[in-house]
């Protein structure tokens, strides 16, 4: 009897978060690749167009549910734990999105896991638009009564998982990783033409959002004593005046400044592949996207040593104790020290490649493999 594991991919369909769609769609196909003997993989979609139809041709899967609901409704039915046409059996979601119901995980083999990356809604809700903040919380009050596991991707992020909702031993640690095969592309030059930027700088990742922390990444900047331009992935739409007036006040001129928002792998592999460093400052409980990236390009990284950077980044770049302290000034003093000389870029480069080998989907899928088999 053939075993199914089947996989939330409303990300693939109608994404609302890039991150989330990279993984989504990388940790589908690793689980895939890594299926155990007798097994197989299948994807649940809300309904698509053909743009979304085409996400979900994904060689290997065993098959594709789709439901008849449009990704916005589904939320909503699955917020409300309403029907929607999804069915049982073993389910996976990379996100929160969910069907957690009530289900007989003894006698039936029904079972669902669900996966937390950002703790955004709890510990900055104001962030977010209140819809959001409330349909994150519905659904992880109805985890805590339905679902059999709850994944984050650090040790971190558990026990705060943990202050947060009554989950118990429920709660499991699976780390995230970079895209596989993530490199910086042979036509790296020509991207970064086509997306207007020079040649060597400081990169940072956010919005505008006061946890994001760019403030203090530009004043790192600024206080190093390194006149260097500063590449900023992630921005949301329209950000590009809060960010630089954010630039200015830390004290990096607008000339010096260049807003991008999401950008796709290569561009991403591209951007780093012409970096002289990676900032990191925020001490927000999420999964580091970007400063795993950067570690994997072998780019040196400068964290602040908060719980989730200091579990990631280990001895992959450089920790900086910024609580009680002016965090623009000890980023800066250690951006100062990476950037000094070529041998302690070399250093921290080494250190961020060999650290950024730690991080693999394939070893993400089996542990998901290995968790429901526990279950």
């Amino acid at each position: 009897m053939t075993a199914v594991l089947r996989v939330m991919l409303d990300q693939l369909v109608a994404p609302t978060d890039n991150d989330l769609k990279v993984a989504s769609g990388e940790l589908v196909r690793a689980l895939i690749a890594h299926a155990p003997q007798g097994c197989e993989v299948e994807g649940i979609a809300p309904a698509a167009g053909g743009d979304g139809i085409a996400a979900l041709s994904i060689p290997g899967m065993a098959g594709v549910r789709r439901t008849s609901l449009p990704r916005r409704e589904l939320a909503g039915a699955l917020q409300l734990g309403v029907a929607t046409g999804i069915g049982g059996g073993m389910i996976h979601a990379p996100s929160l999105f969910a069907p957690l119901v009530k289900h007989d995980r003894v006698h039936n083999n029904d079972q669902t896991s669900v996966t937390v990356w950002d703790l955004r809604p709890w510990d900055a809700p104001d962030e977010l638009s209140r819809s959001s903040v409330a349909w994150h919380k519905a659904m992880l009050k109805r985890a805590v009564k339905h679902a059999d596991a709850v994944v984050v991707p650090t040790h971190a992020m558990a026990r705060r998982l943990g202050e947060i909702a009554r989950l118990g031993d429920r709660i499991r640690v699976i780390s995230g990783a970079a895209p596989e095969g993530f490199r910086v592309p042979t036509d790296e030059i020509g991207r970064r033409r086509e997306l207007d930027l020079p040649e060597g700088y400081v990169v940072l990742a956010g919005t505008s959002a006061e946890s994001d922390a760019l403030a203090a990444g530009f004043g790192a900047v600024a206080r190093s004593g390194h006149d260097v331009p500063v590449v900023v992935m992630d921005a949301g739409e329209g950000e590009e005046p809060a960010i630089a007036e954010i630039a200015a006040a830390a004290g990096v001129p607008a000339r010096l400044v260049h807003v991008r928002g999401a950008l796709a792998d290569a561009d991403r592999g591209a951007v780093f592949g012409a970096a002289v460093a990676y900032v990191a400052p925020s001490m927000r409980a999420v999964f580091p996207w970007r400063t795993v990236e950067a570690m994997a390009l072998g780019v040196p990284v400068i964290a602040a040593d908060s719980d989730v950077l200091r579990e990631v980044v280990v001895d992959g770049g450089t920790l900086v104790p910024t609580s009680g302290v002016d965090a623009a000034d000890a980023l800066g003093a250690a951006l100062a020290d990476a950037l000094g000389s070529t041998s302690a870029a070399e250093r921290l480069a080494v250190m961020a490649a060999d650290r950024g080998r730690v991080f693999s989907w394939l070893e993400a899928a089996d542990k998901i493999w290995a968790l429901h088999a526990e279950l």
